[in-house]
């Protein structure tokens, strides 16, 4: 087995387990804010925490954190609120359905603001149809969107679109940066704090204690799901490369399934699966192809071959 094998099971098992752990939190009356508040607050301090023990320095530029105020907003602040108010009126399970549509999303933007994306072509847009039409069968659409399971669908898949366009902006401004990935995580989900530090008491007030069992699971939402995870999303990416490491998207929903059918005694509709599926696959096409390399030519071959044998 491959040395990456335990980093990905887990890192998809920690976002997968995500949502049913925001349903915990939400069924026990925590307003989906503070939900959001929270877990960007134990994030960040896990990851600030990483940065003093490593001794890296704060960054000062000031561009840099106007950036990542944004990033925040579109990655951490608005769509950790929405999953969270979506999870008030569907199952962890659907929610993490409608996150899978996140690379989806992602591609769209790509397509409208990064220049070498502007031609996706038949088969991604292909892949993308298909991703249309797998939500159109998670949502249950022909049920209509009157009722409430519809609009936390809806807010589900909203988040999902906020996620698809920050990480074009992150992409467009934040991806050529000289500082680490683990002092843009904190500084990114610092900024998402500030954000919901002021946002969440003018929206739902004076938190609360929820009591040991929510107050447990927002602390694993946060320090693990939103601290760690980001160091263990970086190691895979290192270890294995970034295709390898966006994989985890195909494994999220079957852990976020498992997990909300097994403790939270969640229903698992057909539709839900039959969607879900289409979506998986809808991300699969999506995925951009490798390019081949172009053939060497004769005089570079033996030129290496020198070169080689020049060093031994």
């Amino acid at each position: 087995m491959r040395r990456w094998w335990p980093g990905f099971v887990m890192l998809s098992a920690i976002w997968g387990a995500s949502f049913a752990l925001i349903k915990v939190a939400v069924d026990a009356g925590v307003p989906p804010v503070w939900v959001a508040c929270w877990r960007c607050v134990l994030g960040a301090a896990t990851l600030w925490t990483v940065l003093v023990l490593r001794r890296e320095r704060v960054p000062r530029d000031r561009a840099l954190w106007r950036h990542s105020a944004v990033v925040a907003l579109l990655l951490n602040t608005v769509p950790f609120t929405l999953f969270s108010f979506g999870e008030t009126k569907v199952s962890s399970v659907l929610a993490g359905v409608m996150n899978a549509t996140t690379p989806l999303f992602t591609l769209l933007f790509a397509v409208l603001t990064v220049a070498e994306e502007r031609r996706p072509g038949g088969r991604r847009l292909a892949g993308l149809a298909l991703g249309f039409v797998g939500v159109l069968t998670v949502l249950g659409a022909w049920r209509g969107i009157g009722s409430g399971e519809a609009v936390g669908g809806l807010a589900c898949l909203a988040a999902a679109c906020c996620y698809g366009a920050g990480f074009a902006y992150l992409r467009r401004n934040l991806a050529g940066r000289p500082e680490s990935v683990t002092t843009l995580s904190a500084v990114q989900i610092t900024c998402a704090t500030a954000e919901l530090g002021v946002l969440a008491p003018l929206a739902a007030g004076a938190p609360h204690w929820p009591g040991a069992g929510p107050a447990a699971a927002l602390l694993v939402l946060g320090a693990v799901g939103t601290g760690f995870a980001y160091l263990l999303n970086l190691g895979l990416v290192r270890a294995a490369g970034t295709a390898v490491a966006s994989a985890v998207t195909y494994v999220m929903p079957l852990w976020s399934t498992a997990l909300g059918a097994a403790f939270l005694s969640e229903s698992v509709r057909w539709n839900a699966l039959l969607g879900g599926a289409a979506v998986v696959a809808a991300v699969a096409l999506t995925r951009p192809q490798p390019r081949p390399q172009p053939e060497r030519s004769q005089h570079q071959k033996n030129a290496n071959h020198r070169t080689k044998h020049a060093h031994m």
